[in-house]
């Protein structure tokens, strides 16, 4: 996969963040938290990739970058983006839970692919990354909950969603354990 595919993901998350901050009277976007979604989401959609090239010690030829994993990181966050500059969490009432699950199916992939390498036995490798995503998911709800739920108009059902939606993202994490644990064994020569 080319370089251009996580750079464009980038590009239309921020872009429709920076349409959501400063185009007025998009009531969509209220209340959301678009400000810190701004500035949280690249650098969250970028610290992955950080993370990778400051591990890597040697120079890598460019056929080897994940740029596949890479983008299934960062594809979570342009769907959520997107989602709401469509008004989909407000006009498909299934939209958020469909959101937790697939979108947590992207990250946790992702993260797989990087760092399940070496993890064995395959079991292990699932039980990693449904349990990263368990505790992405978890800290992914405080997030919420501090910058637009505890003064905001969803306060009456927050613990229900919360719940639900911690449990919809470790099913997702779960899935993603899985497909890396598929993917690995496809690309593992067999003796």
């Amino acid at each position: 996969m080319s370089l251009w595919v996580p750079i464009a993901v980038l590009v239309l998350t921020v872009g429709q963040l920076a349409v959501a901050q400063w185009v007025p009277g998009i009531e969509r976007f209220s209340g959301k938290a678009f400000g810190a979604r701004l500035v949280a989401y690249p650098v969250m959609m970028l610290l992955v990739p950080a993370i990778w090239w400051i591990a890597v010690k040697r120079r890598v030829p460019a056929a080897e970058v994940p740029y596949g994993a890479f983008s299934l990181v960062m594809l979570g966050f342009l769907v959520d983006v997107s989602g709401n500059s469509l008004d989909l969490y407000d006009s498909v009432t299934w939209w958020d839970d469909l959101n937790h699950v697939t979108n947590w199916v992207f990250l946790l992939t992702g993260i797989g692919l990087l760092v399940g390498r070496r993890v064995q036995p395959t079991w292990a490798l699932v039980v990693m990354v449904a349990g990263l995503g368990a505790a992405l998911a978890v800290g992914w709800e405080a997030g919420e909950w501090y910058t637009f739920i505890r003064g905001g108009t969803e306060l009456d059902t927050a613990y229900q969603d919360t719940l639900g939606d911690e449990a919809l993202g470790t099913l997702g994490a779960t899935l993603a354990g899985l497909a890396v644990a598929w993917v690995r064994g496809r690309s593992t020569p067999r003796a």
